[in-house]
C-alpha cells in the first residue's frame, strides 16, 4: 500500500509532563504525518517532511489538529444501555440496572448488535484502544472481540469471573477457568485482539474463584488483569467485613496473585498511602474515570496521592456508570475532580493520560498512543471550530488554550475522523479519492 501523508496540526505527548515538563510534548503547527502500511512512517514539519517523500498523496485538514487514537482504560460494553440510568449509588446501582441488563447477554444476538453499536461509539469519539469490561457469558466476548477484529481495533477484554453474583449471572472457578483458557486460545494474539482476566470485583468471587483467577493470570503472561477497587465507601465496607485477614482492599487482591505489572485497577478513589506505595512497587497501575465516580456519587480520586506513590495512570470513560464515550469530555471532568482537590490537571497532562499513558498501562505503549515513526497510525483529526461556541473559544489561542477547550468543550462532534493503522474508520465529512496531489478536505 503506497504511503499517504495527512497535513494538520500535529500535537502528541508521548512522555508524561509530570516527570519530562515542556519536552513531553511533541508538536508541529503545520505538520505532516506519513502512514505506510499501516504505521506512522514519519512525522513533523510539513515543508522539512514533505521533500523527502516526492509524489506522495497528501490528504490535507486545514484549521484541524491530529492527535493519537484515544486509549480508554475502563469502560463496560454490556453496559451500553444502562447510561444515565437514574439514581442510586454504586452497589444499588449494581443490583438495579447493571445486573439485569447483563443477564441480556445470554443472547449471543443481542452481544452482537452490543457490540456493534459500541465499538461504533468509541470510534466516533475518537477511541482507537481500549480495555473492555464484558459479561460472565463466553459469547459476549465472542461477540465483542469478533466485531472489533473486523473493525482492526486494539482491543483487550475477557470473561467476567463472578461466581457470587446473581442467579442470572453466577458462574463456578471450574468451568470459568475452562471457558476462559478456550477464549483466550480463540482470540489472544488474533488482529490486534488481547486478553483480560477480569473477577468483576473482590465481592462477587469465591476465594477459590480468585485463587483461579491467579492461577490463570500466572498461567498467561501474555494477559492483563482488570478489575474494580476502592471506588465506594460501601463497597469498601463491604470488602473490609468479608475479608477481615487482610489489611486494605489491594491485599485481598495480593492475597490472590493479582497485583503485578499487568494488573489494571478502576477507581483507586480511596486508596491509603501504604496500599498506593505497595500497588507502585508491583508495577500495578489505575484507571481513574471521573465522570462515573461522580455521577454515582462515589468520591473524588487523589491526584496528588497517586502520583506521590507513583502509580501507573490512564483514564476511563466507564460507561454506562460513566456519561460520556467521549475521552475528551472525560478529560474535562478530570480536570474538575482535580480542581475539587486543589490540584489543577495541566491540559497536556491530560492528554498524555488518555494517549500515552492508557496505552502504557495497557501494555500496548510500544504500538499506540503516540504518532511517533513505527507506531501504528491510529490518530484522530480534532476539529477545534466544530461548534460555534468552540469556534469562538478557540480562534487565535495558543495549542495549549485551544487544547484545554477542546477538553472542556469538546464531544463527538469535535472528532472529524478517526484513523485505525491508516485506515479511515470514522468521519463526519465525504471520504475524499486517493491521489497523489495535494487535497484539501475541508468537510
Amino acid at each position: 500500500m503506497p504511503a499517504t501523508g495527512y497535513r494538520a496540526e500535529l500535537l502528541s505527548v508521548p512522555h508524561d509532563p509530570r516527570a519530562a515538563g515542556s519536552g513531553a510534548v511533541v508538536h508541529h503547527a503545520d505538520g505532516l504525518l506519513v502512514v505506510e502500511g499501516g504505521h506512522v512512517a514519519a512525522a513533523g514539519d510539513f515543508a522539512t517532511l514533505v521533500a523527502r517523500w516526492p509524489g506522495l498523496a497528501v490528504r490535507h485538514y486545514p484549521g484541524k489538529t491530529i492527535v493519537p487514537g484515544f486509549v480508554d482504560a475502563h469502560v463496560h460494553y454490556p453496559q451500553t444501555d444502562c447510561i444515565a440510568a437514574h439514581g442510586h449509588q454504586l452497589l444499588d446501582w449494581l443490583e438495579r440496572h447493571v445486573f439485569p441488563a447483563e443477564a441480556a447477554f445470554a443472547d449471543p444476538a443481542h452481544a452482537r448488535a452490543t457490540a456493534d453499536f459500541f465499538l461504533g461509539e468509541l470510534l466516533r469519539n475518537g477511541t482507537t484502544s481500549a480495555l473492555v469490561f464484558a459479561t460472565v457469558h463466553a459469547a459476549s466476548v465472542d461477540a465483542l472481540f469478533d466485531a472489533a477484529l473486523a473493525r482492526d481495533m486494539r482491543i483487550v477484554s475477557g470473561k467476567v469471573l463472578m461466581d457470587l453474583g446473581p442467579p442470572t449471572l453466577r458462574d463456578s472457578a471450574g468451568p470459568d477457568r475452562a471457558e476462559s483458557e478456550a477464549l483466550i486460545a480463540r482470540w489472544h494474539g488474533r488482529g490486534r485482539l488481547g486478553y483480560a482476566v477480569t473477577p468483576r470485583f473482590a465481592l462477587t468471587s469465591s476465594d477459590a474463584q480468585l485463587a483461579m483467577a491467579g492461577d490463570l493470570l500466572a498461567a498467561h503472561p501474555e494477559a492483563l488483569l482488570h478489575t474494580h477497587m476502592a471506588e465506594n465507601h460501601a463497597e469498601i465496607t463491604a470488602v473490609q467485613a468479608r475479608f477481615s485477614g487482610c489489611a486494605d482492599y489491594l491485599a485481598v487482591y495480593e492475597a490472590f496473585g493479582l497485583v503485578g505489572p499487568r494488573s489494571v485497577f478502576a477507581h483507586c478513589v480511596h486508596m491509603e498511602a501504604g496500599a498506593l506505595a505497595r500497588m507502585a512497587a508491583a508495577g500495578a497501575g489505575a484507571a481513574l474515570c471521573p465522570t462515573s465516580n461522580l455521577f454515582l456519587g462515589s468520591g473524588l480520586f487523589d491526584l496528588a496521592a497517586l502520583d506521590a506513590a507513583g502509580v501507573r495512570l490512564g483514564l476511563g470513560t466507564d460507561v454506562g456508570a460513566g456519561t460520556s464515550f467521549s475521552l475528551l469530555a472525560t478529560m474535562g471532568e478530570a480536570y474538575k475532580v482535580c480542581q475539587l482537590r486543589e490540584n489543577p490537571l495541566d491540559p497536556f497532562r491530560a492528554l498524555h493520560l488518555a494517549t500515552a499513558g492508557g496505552a502504557q498501562l495497557l501494555g500496548i505503549g510500544d504500538r499506540v498512543g503516540t504518532l511517533q515513526p513505527g507506531s501504528e497510525a491510529d490518530f484522530v483529526v480534532l476539529d477545534p471550530a466544530a461548534t460555534p461556541l468552540l469556534a469562538r473559544r478557540t480562534a487565535g489561542r495558543n495549542v495549549a488554550e485551544r487544547l484545554f477547550a477542546l477538553q472542556v468543550l469538546g464531544d463527538d462532534r469535535a472528532v472529524h475522523a478517526t484513523y485505525l493503522a491508516g485506515r479511515l474508520a470514522h468521519g463526519r465529512g465525504p471520504c475524499w479519492p486517493e491521489s497523489p496531489t495535494l487535497a484539501d478536505d475541508r468537510a
